[in-house]
């Protein structure tokens, strides 16, 4: 453990009404004593302390906490000064701190202290960073239950169940006169199988997870002018896409987020899929083309106040193997008498079993809000628990991976394979579970994760 005691400003830079500088290690309460004064110099460990931050030119009424090894955030004895919240003196403060004796901190490294004292394993230190980077609620919900540690838990109780695993196959190769292979082997098969059920059921939930963190990327795809960008404006409430009755005005992707049930929904206005001789709208139709392969969801916009036309066939057929929700817009628009929309797409074999289906109208905002909810209710899945443990970091769910392949070998080696064989695999098993927690981790994969965090944490 390196033994310099560090020092940084743990708030956002900025103007605000109080700022935090935290300070780490064997020396932080003596260099505090340096510079802070009050009525007692006895100052007790977790006790909140008013006076004077005096040095040098730098002078501040503050309060003042120590907290005392190992009942801190490190693990390390700290002290945090509270201070008005103004950037010039914060970096004064700071600065001041330096002087006396501490080291400027690097990114992360609080928490990786707390991590090498103990005091955090590596998926609670992930939950820290999605917590911090929220943007949705779903994605807060996900993180806070990484950070309180359900995966830690969770992890926890798959290596106790090959702990003991381990140890029946260890009996067998201490005293093999008293237990028979076979039976050990074929009991460790139905023991491993039903964890590879489990793990199997976790890792599912990283396709959620993966929602959750990024959000649901949602194209809207369309021929020219049957209102991509008003739908796109309707949905996000504000004026974003430009909207002209010239076809071919949107020439390149155009990407909003709003939050809709908690889950963030990335809206995607794409340029109107024709033939084209114009370059730079070839390049937005590629583009938009593009969009609809990388996309979660397709929104299909088609204009009721025409005829159903061949660039609208076309359009169906190239989403016909898409997640989609077909859009009739322009339903403000009188029709012709015998345009049906409906019937048309049906005749002219459009349309795919139980296709969801939605007359709308971008212009005057009718049946908006429904979209949303048929994106959600219908194709994110309203089931779906946020709130429940959910893998949303690639890191995890790769370690995962890694752990389902080899308990698979373990079981296969029952099979075929001795007592010790299996055993080896299956404590190799162990070893990739406690990779996820940092049991069993290198130091190049905490160091890059503890590089993600922010300046002060």
């Amino acid at each position: 453990m390196d033994n310099k005691t560090i020092a940084c400003i743990s708030t956002p830079l900025g103007t605000g009404a109080i700022c935090i500088i935290r300070i780490s290690g064997s020396k932080c309460l003596e260099i505090a004593k340096k510079v802070f004064f009050c009525k007692t110099q006895d100052l007790q460990p977790r006790y909140l302390y008013l006076g004077d931050f005096i040095y040098k030119d730098v002078k501040d009424k503050c309060l003042m906490v120590h907290f005392k090894a190992p009942l801190s955030y490190t693990g390390e004895n700290m002290v945090e000064f509270q201070c008005h919240g103004g950037e010039f003196l914060a970096e004064k403060i700071l600065q001041a701190l330096l002087d006396c004796g501490a080291v400027l901190a690097e990114n992360g490294e609080f928490s990786k202290r707390a991590f090498l004292n103990g005091k955090l394993t590596l998926d609670k230190a992930e939950g820290i960073i999605d917590v911090i980077n929220a943007t949705s609620e779903a994605e807060l919900k996900a993180g806070y239950r990484m950070l309180k540690g359900d995966l830690k838990n969770e992890v926890g109780k798959f290596q106790k169940i090959l702990t003991d695993c381990l140890a029946e196959l260890e009996v067998t190769l201490d005293y093999p006169e008293h237990d028979d292979e076979e039976i050990t082997l074929n009991s460790a098969k139905k023991i491993l199988s039903s964890l590879y059920q489990q793990i199997t059921n976790l890792l599912q939930t990283s396709n959620t997870g993966k929602i959750i963190k990024h959000g649901l990327n949602i194209a809207i795809i369309g021929k020219p002018n049957v209102g991509k960008s008003s739908l796109l404006n309707a949905l996000i409430g504000e004026n974003r896409a430009i909207v002209t009755n010239i076809a071919g005005t949107t020439r390149d992707t155009i990407t909003e987020t709003i939050s809709f049930n908690g889950m963030k929904f990335n809206f995607i206005d794409t340029a109107g899929i024709r033939e084209s001789e114009d370059i730079v709208e070839k390049i937005g139709i590629e583009r938009s083309k593009q969009s609809i392969n990388e996309s979660d969801i397709v929104l299909v916009v088609l204009d009721s106040s025409t005829d159903l036309q061949e660039e609208d066939k076309i359009l169906l057929d190239l989403t016909k193997n898409e997640k989609r929700i077909i859009l009739i817009n322009k339903t403000d628009l009188n029709q012709k008498e015998n345009n049906n929309y409906i019937n048309n797409l049906q005749n002219n074999k459009c349309l795919k079993n139980n296709e969801i289906i939605l007359e709308i109208s971008a212009l005057k905002k009718q049946n908006i809000e429904k979209i949303k909810e048929v994106i959600f209710n219908k194709i994110i899945d309203n089931k779906m628990d946020a709130s429940a443990l959910i893998l949303t970091n690639i890191r995890q769910t790769n370690n995962l991976k890694i752990v389902q392949q080899t308990l698979n070998e373990a079981i296969e080696a029952t099979d075929n394979k001795t007592v010790d064989i299996v055993a080896f695999l299956v404590r190799r098993v162990w070893e990739e579970l406690g990779k996820i927690t940092g049991e069993t981790e290198i130091e190049s994969v905490i160091d890059e994760i503890f590089s993600k965090f922010c300046l002060g944490k």
